[in-house]
Protein backbone atom coordinates (compact mmCIF):
# COMPACT_ATOMS: atom_id res chain seq x y z
CA UNK A 1 0.00 0.00 0.00
CA UNK A 2 4.25 5.39 1.35
CA UNK A 3 1.84 7.84 0.74
CA UNK A 4 -0.86 9.39 2.08
CA UNK A 5 -3.10 11.47 -0.87
CA UNK A 6 -3.03 15.31 -0.58
CA UNK A 7 -6.20 16.71 -0.69
CA UNK A 8 -6.43 20.30 -2.53
CA UNK A 9 -7.94 23.06 -0.96
CA UNK A 10 -9.99 25.41 -1.68
CA UNK A 11 -13.51 24.91 -3.92
CA UNK A 12 -14.05 23.07 -7.04
CA UNK A 13 -14.19 25.90 -8.97
CA UNK A 14 -11.02 27.28 -7.71
CA UNK A 15 -9.00 24.38 -9.59
CA UNK A 16 -10.74 24.86 -12.66
CA UNK A 17 -8.89 26.72 -15.32
CA UNK A 18 -8.64 30.12 -15.20
CA UNK A 19 -9.58 30.31 -11.56
CA UNK A 20 -6.24 32.00 -11.03
CA UNK A 21 -7.40 34.80 -12.82
CA UNK A 22 -10.59 36.14 -11.16
CA UNK A 23 -10.51 39.22 -12.93
CA UNK A 24 -11.02 37.63 -16.05
CA UNK A 25 -13.35 35.18 -14.75
CA UNK A 26 -16.30 38.30 -13.46
CA UNK A 27 -15.77 39.67 -16.78
CA UNK A 28 -16.99 36.41 -19.08
CA UNK A 29 -20.70 35.88 -19.36
CA UNK A 30 -21.14 32.59 -17.24
CA UNK A 31 -22.90 30.35 -20.44
CA UNK A 32 -19.04 30.84 -21.56
CA UNK A 33 -17.23 30.16 -18.18
CA UNK A 34 -19.65 27.26 -18.36
CA UNK A 35 -18.76 25.97 -21.75
CA UNK A 36 -14.85 26.88 -20.71
CA UNK A 37 -15.12 24.44 -17.51
CA UNK A 38 -17.34 22.27 -18.98
CA UNK A 39 -14.63 19.35 -20.52
CA UNK A 40 -12.60 19.55 -17.56
CA UNK A 41 -15.62 18.44 -15.05
CA UNK A 42 -17.11 15.92 -17.63
CA UNK A 43 -13.60 14.39 -17.89
CA UNK A 44 -12.41 13.35 -14.61
CA UNK A 45 -11.68 10.15 -13.32
CA UNK A 46 -13.38 8.71 -10.36
CA UNK A 47 -10.50 10.57 -8.05
CA UNK A 48 -10.41 14.14 -9.30
CA UNK A 49 -7.50 12.87 -11.78
CA UNK A 50 -7.90 14.78 -15.54
CA UNK A 51 -7.74 12.39 -18.36
CA UNK A 52 -4.96 13.50 -20.82
CA UNK A 53 -6.75 14.48 -24.01
CA UNK A 54 -6.30 12.99 -27.60
CA UNK A 55 -6.67 9.32 -26.65
CA UNK A 56 -9.55 7.58 -25.66
CA UNK A 57 -7.64 4.60 -24.03
CA UNK A 58 -5.89 7.16 -21.87
CA UNK A 59 -9.24 8.56 -20.44
CA UNK A 60 -10.36 5.49 -19.88
CA UNK A 61 -7.80 4.39 -17.82
CA UNK A 62 -7.61 7.64 -16.00
CA UNK A 63 -11.25 6.95 -15.25
CA UNK A 64 -10.46 3.56 -14.42
CA UNK A 65 -7.09 3.17 -12.61
CA UNK A 66 -7.44 0.60 -10.39
CA UNK A 67 -9.01 -2.07 -12.90
CA UNK A 68 -6.10 -0.95 -15.42
CA UNK A 69 -3.49 -1.82 -12.76
CA UNK A 70 -4.78 -4.94 -11.89
CA UNK A 71 -5.11 -5.71 -15.35
CA UNK A 72 -1.46 -4.76 -16.21
CA UNK A 73 -0.25 -6.19 -13.42
CA UNK A 74 -1.38 -9.60 -14.10
CA UNK A 75 -0.39 -9.28 -17.79
CA UNK A 76 2.84 -8.65 -16.96
CA UNK A 77 4.45 -11.10 -14.77
CA UNK A 78 2.45 -13.85 -16.05
CA UNK A 79 3.56 -13.41 -19.70
CA UNK A 80 7.48 -13.02 -18.30
CA UNK A 81 6.96 -15.95 -15.94
CA UNK A 82 5.31 -17.53 -18.54
CA UNK A 83 8.39 -17.17 -20.91
CA UNK A 84 10.44 -17.55 -18.20
CA UNK A 85 9.13 -21.33 -17.61
CA UNK A 86 10.13 -22.14 -21.00
CA UNK A 87 13.87 -21.67 -20.35
CA UNK A 88 14.50 -17.66 -20.37
CA UNK A 89 15.92 -17.93 -17.17
CA UNK A 90 16.10 -16.49 -13.90
CA UNK A 91 16.56 -13.05 -14.40
CA UNK A 92 13.22 -12.63 -16.88
CA UNK A 93 11.08 -14.35 -14.00
CA UNK A 94 12.64 -12.10 -11.69
CA UNK A 95 11.66 -8.96 -13.75
CA UNK A 96 8.20 -10.76 -13.56
CA UNK A 97 8.13 -9.68 -9.84
CA UNK A 98 8.30 -6.35 -10.97
CA UNK A 99 4.48 -6.17 -12.90
CA UNK A 100 2.95 -4.42 -9.87
CA UNK A 101 5.46 -1.78 -10.11
CA UNK A 102 5.64 -2.01 -13.95
CA UNK A 103 1.52 -1.28 -13.90
CA UNK A 104 1.39 1.31 -11.22
CA UNK A 105 4.11 3.38 -13.05
CA UNK A 106 2.53 2.99 -16.51
CA UNK A 107 -1.09 3.67 -14.66
CA UNK A 108 -0.01 6.98 -13.55
CA UNK A 109 1.64 8.31 -16.62
CA UNK A 110 -1.54 7.26 -18.74
CA UNK A 111 -3.72 8.77 -15.86
CA UNK A 112 -1.96 12.33 -16.36
CA UNK A 113 -0.49 11.84 -13.34
CA UNK A 114 2.80 12.86 -11.82
CA UNK A 115 5.13 9.74 -11.91
CA UNK A 116 7.93 11.75 -10.08
CA UNK A 117 5.54 13.21 -7.05
CA UNK A 118 4.23 9.35 -6.81
CA UNK A 119 7.89 7.74 -6.76
CA UNK A 120 8.81 10.44 -4.08
CA UNK A 121 5.72 8.91 -2.18
CA UNK A 122 7.55 6.07 -1.86
CA UNK A 123 9.75 7.00 -0.35
CA UNK A 124 9.10 7.90 3.53
CA UNK A 125 11.32 6.65 5.96
CA UNK A 126 11.04 9.14 8.94
CA UNK A 127 8.81 6.81 11.04
CA UNK A 128 9.52 5.62 14.50
CA UNK A 129 11.89 2.96 15.28
CA UNK A 130 9.57 0.95 16.81
CA UNK A 131 7.74 0.71 12.76
CA UNK A 132 11.18 -0.49 12.13
CA UNK A 133 11.12 -3.28 14.79
CA UNK A 134 7.88 -4.36 13.66
CA UNK A 135 8.10 -4.55 10.06
CA UNK A 136 11.54 -6.77 10.83
CA UNK A 137 10.53 -8.71 13.61
CA UNK A 138 6.76 -9.08 13.32
CA UNK A 139 7.43 -12.49 11.50
CA UNK A 140 9.42 -13.71 13.32
CA UNK A 141 7.57 -13.18 16.61
CA UNK A 142 4.74 -14.83 14.61
CA UNK A 143 6.87 -18.10 14.16
CA UNK A 144 7.65 -17.92 17.63
CA UNK A 145 3.60 -18.40 18.08
CA UNK A 146 3.62 -21.42 15.05
CA UNK A 147 6.70 -23.42 17.01
CA UNK A 148 4.60 -23.28 20.59
CA UNK A 149 1.47 -24.82 18.94
CA UNK A 150 3.22 -27.27 17.23
CA UNK A 151 5.02 -28.04 20.66
CA UNK A 152 1.29 -28.31 22.34
CA UNK A 153 0.85 -30.89 19.38
CA UNK A 154 3.44 -33.05 20.11
CA UNK A 155 6.56 -31.82 17.93
CA UNK A 156 9.56 -31.04 19.74
CA UNK A 157 11.80 -27.76 19.63
CA UNK A 158 14.87 -28.77 17.75
CA UNK A 159 16.90 -25.60 18.48
CA UNK A 160 20.20 -26.33 16.24
CA UNK A 161 18.03 -25.79 13.38
CA UNK A 162 18.51 -22.09 14.03
CA UNK A 163 22.39 -22.17 13.03
CA UNK A 164 21.63 -24.33 10.31
CA UNK A 165 19.34 -22.03 8.73
CA UNK A 166 20.93 -18.55 10.00
CA UNK A 167 22.86 -18.26 6.40
CA UNK A 168 19.41 -19.11 4.21
CA UNK A 169 17.70 -16.25 6.41
CA UNK A 170 19.58 -13.19 6.12
CA UNK A 171 20.32 -14.08 2.28
CA UNK A 172 16.83 -14.92 1.23
CA UNK A 173 16.42 -11.94 3.38
CA UNK A 174 18.63 -9.81 1.28
CA UNK A 175 17.67 -11.18 -1.80
CA UNK A 176 14.11 -10.29 -1.43
CA UNK A 177 14.24 -6.78 -0.02
CA UNK A 178 17.12 -5.95 -2.88
CA UNK A 179 15.54 -7.95 -6.30
CA UNK A 180 12.90 -9.89 -4.85
CA UNK A 181 9.55 -9.93 -4.04
CA UNK A 182 9.50 -6.20 -2.22
CA UNK A 183 9.16 -4.75 -5.04
CA UNK A 184 5.97 -5.74 -5.40
CA UNK A 185 4.86 -2.82 -2.57
CA UNK A 186 5.15 0.16 -4.05
CA UNK A 187 1.93 -1.58 -6.64
CA UNK A 188 0.20 -3.14 -3.74
CA UNK A 189 0.31 -1.00 -1.02
CA UNK A 190 1.66 1.99 -2.68
CA UNK A 191 -0.90 2.51 -5.23
CA UNK A 192 -3.79 0.05 -4.85
CA UNK A 193 -4.43 0.15 -1.31
CA UNK A 194 -4.28 4.21 -1.11
CA UNK A 195 -6.73 4.48 -3.83
CA UNK A 196 -9.05 1.64 -3.10
CA UNK A 197 -9.06 3.76 0.96
CA UNK A 198 -10.18 6.32 -0.80
CA UNK A 199 -13.68 4.99 -1.58
CA UNK A 200 -13.53 2.18 0.70
CA UNK A 201 -13.42 1.44 3.92
CA UNK A 202 -10.22 0.09 5.47
CA UNK A 203 -11.44 -3.96 5.62
CA UNK A 204 -12.71 -3.97 2.42
CA UNK A 205 -9.35 -2.48 0.51
CA UNK A 206 -7.52 -4.96 2.25
CA UNK A 207 -9.80 -7.23 1.10
CA UNK A 208 -10.02 -6.63 -2.28
CA UNK A 209 -6.23 -5.73 -2.11
CA UNK A 210 -5.08 -9.36 -1.14
CA UNK A 211 -7.46 -11.15 -3.05
CA UNK A 212 -6.12 -9.60 -6.03
CA UNK A 213 -2.35 -9.86 -4.45
CA UNK A 214 -2.91 -13.80 -3.92
CA UNK A 215 -4.74 -14.22 -7.07
CA UNK A 216 -1.19 -12.94 -9.05
CA UNK A 217 0.36 -15.31 -6.95
CA UNK A 218 -1.47 -18.60 -8.31
CA UNK A 219 0.98 -18.90 -11.23
CA UNK A 220 3.56 -19.79 -8.49
CA UNK A 221 1.85 -21.46 -5.92
CA UNK A 222 -0.90 -23.07 -7.57
CA UNK A 223 -4.82 -22.80 -7.11
CA UNK A 224 -4.45 -22.48 -3.57
CA UNK A 225 -1.97 -20.14 -3.70
CA UNK A 226 -3.89 -16.71 -3.13
CA UNK A 227 -4.99 -17.89 0.55
CA UNK A 228 -1.41 -16.86 2.37
CA UNK A 229 -1.36 -13.27 0.50
CA UNK A 230 -4.91 -12.66 1.63
CA UNK A 231 -4.19 -13.20 5.03
CA UNK A 232 -0.54 -11.73 5.13
CA UNK A 233 -2.57 -8.51 3.09
CA UNK A 234 -4.05 -7.28 6.70
CA UNK A 235 -0.36 -6.92 8.32
CA UNK A 236 0.69 -4.88 5.74
CA UNK A 237 -2.51 -2.61 5.52
CA UNK A 238 -2.10 -1.75 9.46
CA UNK A 239 2.04 -0.75 8.75
CA UNK A 240 1.41 1.07 5.87
CA UNK A 241 -2.03 2.98 7.51
CA UNK A 242 0.37 3.83 10.60
CA UNK A 243 3.54 5.25 8.65
CA UNK A 244 2.42 5.97 4.87
CA UNK A 245 4.95 3.78 4.66
CA UNK A 246 6.20 1.96 1.62
CA UNK A 247 9.74 1.44 2.43
CA UNK A 248 8.70 -0.62 5.84
CA UNK A 249 6.02 -2.38 3.92
CA UNK A 250 9.39 -3.96 1.85
CA UNK A 251 11.14 -4.40 4.60
CA UNK A 252 7.47 -6.62 5.90
CA UNK A 253 7.47 -8.30 2.79
CA UNK A 254 11.62 -8.75 3.17
CA UNK A 255 10.92 -10.46 6.83
CA UNK A 256 8.10 -12.76 5.83
CA UNK A 257 9.54 -14.32 3.38
CA UNK A 258 12.44 -15.98 4.99
CA UNK A 259 10.64 -16.26 8.18
CA UNK A 260 7.98 -18.78 6.52
CA UNK A 261 10.98 -21.18 4.53
CA UNK A 262 13.17 -21.50 7.59
CA UNK A 263 12.09 -20.71 11.01
CA UNK A 264 9.40 -23.51 11.98
CA UNK A 265 11.98 -25.38 14.20
CA UNK A 266 9.80 -27.65 15.93
CA UNK A 267 10.14 -31.41 14.70
CA UNK A 268 8.51 -35.08 15.18
CA UNK A 269 10.60 -36.26 18.39
CA UNK A 270 11.19 -39.26 16.73
CA UNK A 271 13.28 -37.19 13.94
CA UNK A 272 14.39 -34.55 16.02
CA UNK A 273 18.14 -36.23 16.25
CA UNK A 274 18.40 -36.25 12.55
CA UNK A 275 17.72 -32.84 11.98
CA UNK A 276 14.96 -33.28 9.73
CA UNK A 277 12.30 -30.42 8.76
CA UNK A 278 9.38 -30.76 10.61
CA UNK A 279 7.13 -29.22 7.58
CA UNK A 280 4.26 -31.46 6.28
CA UNK A 281 0.33 -30.99 5.76
CA UNK A 282 -0.04 -30.59 9.79
CA UNK A 283 2.63 -28.02 10.45
CA UNK A 284 1.06 -26.18 7.19
CA UNK A 285 -2.46 -25.87 8.74
CA UNK A 286 -0.96 -24.60 11.81
CA UNK A 287 0.86 -22.28 10.20
CA UNK A 288 -2.35 -21.18 8.20
CA UNK A 289 -4.14 -20.98 11.45
CA UNK A 290 -1.62 -18.79 13.41
CA UNK A 291 -1.97 -16.69 10.30
CA UNK A 292 -5.47 -16.18 10.19
CA UNK A 293 -5.80 -15.86 14.29
CA UNK A 294 -3.61 -13.14 14.09
CA UNK A 295 -5.35 -11.32 11.44
CA UNK A 296 -8.40 -11.46 13.23
CA UNK A 297 -6.74 -10.11 16.18
CA UNK A 298 -5.51 -7.47 14.86
CA UNK A 299 -9.08 -6.43 13.00
CA UNK A 300 -10.68 -6.72 15.96
CA UNK A 301 -8.07 -4.45 18.08
CA UNK A 302 -8.33 -1.61 15.42
CA UNK A 303 -12.08 -2.48 15.18
CA UNK A 304 -11.62 -2.73 11.46
CA UNK A 305 -9.76 0.50 10.92
CA UNK A 306 -6.03 -1.53 10.31
CA UNK A 307 -4.70 2.10 11.55
CA UNK A 308 -6.59 4.20 8.91
CA UNK A 309 -7.27 7.77 10.47
CA UNK A 310 -7.81 10.15 7.42
CA UNK A 311 -7.66 13.45 9.76
CA UNK A 312 -3.93 12.36 10.50
CA UNK A 313 -1.68 13.62 8.57
CA UNK A 314 1.67 11.12 7.75
CA UNK A 315 3.98 13.05 9.68
CA UNK A 316 2.01 12.58 12.99
CA UNK A 317 1.87 8.86 12.59
CA UNK A 318 5.65 8.15 13.64
CA UNK A 319 5.00 6.59 17.07
CA UNK A 320 3.63 2.65 17.53
CA UNK A 321 0.51 2.94 19.53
Amino acid sequence: MDSVPEHPTGSRADRLPGASEPANEASQPPSQEADRALPEVNGASHDGTVPPEGSRTRAWIAGHQLISFFVLAYAISWTLWGIAALGAGQVVFLLGGLGPLASALIVTWLSGNSVLRWIRSLLVWRVGVGYYAIALLLPAAIYVVINLVLVALGQTLDFTLLATVAPGYLGTFLMVATVGGAFEEPGWRGFALPKLQERRSPLVATLIVGLAWGIWHIPLYGPLGFVVPLILAFFYTWLYNRTGSVILCMLLHASFTPAQNFLTIAVDPARASSGAAPLGDAADLVVLGVYLAAALALTLATRGRLGYSPAVAPVSRVTPT
